[in-house]
């Protein structure tokens, strides 16, 4: 019989393998260009406050001509790690959670690396969606967990006006651009709770953009339908499992995909609304970053601190979805 392969090298700061996670920092970057709703509206013959009461959006940020994503990828990951205290010589590994890399390929994942200095990580692009941001959360705490990384960066960033036909007045006003960021490390205990995560590809065509057009498709109410009942039944999920009441949850922050989404979403939980994040007003639906952007929105708005108990759920195509419930901030 071969001899079973060593246990994963644990941190030499720790005294052994630390099976928990948190967060320690957070870094976005969106692009200074805001687009309001009066062009779109213009474009597409509506009025704008159609676009307000059906998406809740006022504006949104779009990436200009010559700009690319790894840069928004690479400036919020930079931001984060300065936060967290963390050299990016030390990261293991660099997740870039993205449905809108500049190229086919390579990935964002090696550029973002290269960029902020990562020489020593690992780099890895993953593609769910508008759940992206969800799933590399789980992937990062599975190698964390499992003492196979001592520290990750996990980026959600999209420009996603550059898969959008600005024609098509479903999506159109909707989709926008911009990137968000977390170090994760390890940490005992950890502040990040069970991770739940499921996937429904057989409803692949409500939402979709094919390599041969590379515009994204959406059929709304349908999709309207399910995001309510997989973020509703995520949240309850992830809720149950980290034995947390949603009572004594602090902060709801699901994608930012639709103000009626969010809304119904809270209604049918009977959550109360004040503690449902809403950034989408400004934002728009950034796919894998609009998790870290309304983040940093709510603790702009000093709604997020140190301790609180925050669920964040998402949606997105695939048909994909998560939730986990994560206690804010790092314990050191």
């Amino acid at each position: 019989m071969p001899e079973p392969f060593p246990a994963p090298a644990a941190d030499p700061a720790a005294p052994g393998i630390r099976t928990g996670v948190e967060i320690a920092g957070l870094g976005v970057a969106v692009p200074e260009t805001a687009v309001a709703n009066a062009p779109i509206a213009a474009r597409l013959g509506i009025d704008e406050n159609w676009i307000v009461t059906r998406t809740g959006i006022d504006e949104r940020r779009v990436a200009q001509p010559g700009e690319l994503l790894f840069e928004f990828a690479a400036a919020a990951g930079e931001r984060a790690l300065a936060e967290a205290g963390v050299a990016a010589a030390d990261l293991d590994l660099v997740l870039v959670a993205t449905t809108s890399n500049d190229d086919l390929m390579p990935g964002a994942s090696p550029r973002v690396a290269a960029a902020i200095g990562a020489d020593g990580a690992g780099a890895i692009d993953l593609n769910a969606a508008c759940t992206g941001f969800v799933s590399g959360l789980a992937l990062a705490c599975g190698q964390i967990e499992s003492g196979r990384a001592a520290s990750v960066l996990l980026v959600g960033a999209d420009l996603m006006s550059r898969l959008t036909d600005p024609d098509d007045r479903g999506t159109a006003a909707v989709f926008a651009d911009g990137a968000g960021a977390v170090v994760l490390r390890a940490a005992d205990p950890g502040r990040i709770g069970p991770i739940v995560l499921g996937a429904d590809g057989a409803n692949r065509d409500l939402i979709y953009a094919s390599r041969e057009d590379g515009v994204t498709k959406m059929q709304g109410h349908d999709t309207f339908r399910h995001a309510v009942d997989r973020m509703t039944e995520a949240t309850l999920e992830a809720a149950a499992l980290a034995a947390t009441p949603l009572e004594e949850v602090d902060l709801f922050v699901y994608h930012q995909a639709n103000a009626r989404i969010l809304r119904s979403v809270g209604e049918r939980l009977a959550l109360p609304m004040d503690r449902v994040v809403d950034s989408i007003n400004h934002f728009g639906n950034t796919s894998a970053a609009s998790i870290p952007l309304a983040l940093e929105d709510a603790r702009l708005a000093g709604d997020l601190e140190p301790g609180a108990r925050v669920l964040i759920a998402a949606f997105g195509a695939g048909l994909t979805w998560g939730a986990t419930v994560l206690e804010w901030g790092s314990a050191a």
